[in-house]
């Protein structure tokens, strides 16, 4: 992955915090991997697993290997020491809070919500939980078979199965190409040493970041966490993963023939990676294309062909690249003239890029959905694991607002041209009818 000094992975109490910032009544300190946000009366607290960092992770895994042994060490995670007696979820329950998880491309995280009175019992059940599982192997013969059943729903879903098959034919051997879940095959195979091998060695305060908002100082946080054993665990060194560089596959067209009563079309190629702060302008394209009613292709598609009820454009944007793209779901029918319309639309738009209008209300559009997602704690909270999990320094919510703001006619079109040409897009249709003919 990126080659940038790493800052220390261990929270040090008497240290110095590396970085400040404030911006209205929210304020972030982070002190090497905690960090933490004060304003509500709630408080939330996250521990996110650098995937970026580990060896045997979905960015390091072979093909054949992928299972997801990730996902299935955050689903068995029971804590050991502290709650031997209950599940963890039931610890917060019990005073009113909650427990949740879940596996991305390129990180793990374990979340607790509770009231600020119990930050504490937080921050217990998340350090046993990460640190100390259970890892029972009755548990994973049951496991594997939930996680068997999920991927059976997504195979039962077109329009989740459409993103993993194009995600296959895009990214090719590369690991972004694979399913987050695993294969029936892969999930089948693993066992209960292959997870414990896997948190012996990727599961150490240098490879996590904790993060806490709501009503919690930063002063108390970091003593939350020395009371709770955080401070005393111990540092298990930290190895770079083998990863080929995340190079796309060259643009093509697949149809995978399926019973239904639609097909499902996917257009997309790479974007930029979270480090380039085109991504604001970048988004800003995908809203005016395809983020809304007033969008170009809800327009034209939904309203004016009356073609499809969901249409709509997408992007993630990763360490080390991203990604973008357009879905729709047509009847079988219509699929060839939806997918022709879309190209018509990413024509038009690596042509002659946004009209002034476009770029004045994507503005607005972004700043006031940036603003709003900042009214949920669990989205500053987030916000705030950005820092760290990208390296990147805090920006108050002023200074996002002021980059969108200075987003101008130039880098649009020139992103428009780079990005948007129909012919770099990587397109694969799901259903009874492809989306191109011939």
């Amino acid at each position: 992955m990126r080659g940038r000094p790493q800052v220390a992975r261990h929270v040090d109490h008497n240290a110095q915090a590396s970085t400040v910032a404030s911006a209205g009544s929210v304020k972030i300190e982070r002190m090497f991997s905690a960090v933490s946000m004060s304003d509500t009366s709630t408080a939330a607290l996250l521990t996110i697993l650098r995937r970026k960092l580990v060896p045997a992770t979905q960015l390091a895994e072979a093909a054949e290997d992928h299972g997801n042994p990730v996902e299935l060490l955050q689903r068995l995670a029971e804590p050991d020491e502290l709650f031997p007696a209950e599940p963890a979820a039931m610890a917060l329950e019990s005073v009113g809070g909650s427990l949740d998880a879940y596996t991305a491309r390129e990180h793990t995280s374990y979340q607790a919500r509770v009231l600020d009175e119990h930050l504490e019992i937080g921050a217990e059940v998340l350090n046993d939980l990460v640190f100390r599982p259970l890892l029972r192997g009755t548990d994973l013969k049951l496991e594997k078979k939930v996680v068997l059943e999920e991927i059976n729903t997504v195979d039962d879903t077109p329009d989740d199965l459409v993103f993993e098959l194009h995600n296959a034919q895009m990214w090719g051997d590369h690991p972004y190409g694979y399913s987050i879940l695993g294969t029936r095959e892969s999930v089948s195979a693993l066992t209960e040493k292959d997870l414990r091998a896997l948190h012996d060695r990727a599961y150490h305060p240098e490879n996590v970041v904790v993060v806490a908002t709501g009503n919690v100082e930063h002063e108390e946080f970091i003593a939350t966490l020395e009371r709770t054993g955080w401070s005393a665990l111990k540092n298990g060194g930290t190895t770079r993963p083998a990863c080929a560089d995340a190079v796309p596959m060259p643009p093509t067209f697949q149809h995978f023939p399926r019973e239904g009563a639609q097909t499902h079309i996917v257009f997309g190629g790479p974007a930029l990676p979270h480090s380039d702060e085109r991504r604001y302008a970048m988004s800003l394209i995908g809203m005016a294309m395809g983020g809304g009613m007033s969008s170009r292709l809800f327009q034209r598609i939904r309203e004016e062909l009356g073609l499809a009820y969901s249409v709509y454009s997408f992007q993630s944007f990763h360490a080390e690249t991203g990604t973008h793209g357009v879905y729709v779901g047509t009847a079988p029918e219509t699929a060839a003239k939806a997918a022709e319309a879309i190209r018509e639309e990413l024509g038009l738009l690596a042509e002659k890029s946004l009209t002034e209008e476009e770029l004045t209300a994507g503005k607005n559009q972004l700043k006031g959905q940036i603003t709003l997602a900042l009214e949920s704690v669990t989205s500053r909270m987030y916000r705030a694991a950005g820092v760290e999990l990208y390296d990147e320094e805090f920006r108050s919510l002023d200074e996002v607002l002021r980059l969108i703001e200075e987003i101008d006619a130039r880098t649009v079109a020139a992103l428009c041209s780079e990005y948007f040409d129909p012919s770099k897009q990587t397109v694969l249709s799901l259903g009874p009818r492809p989306a191109f003919e011939g």
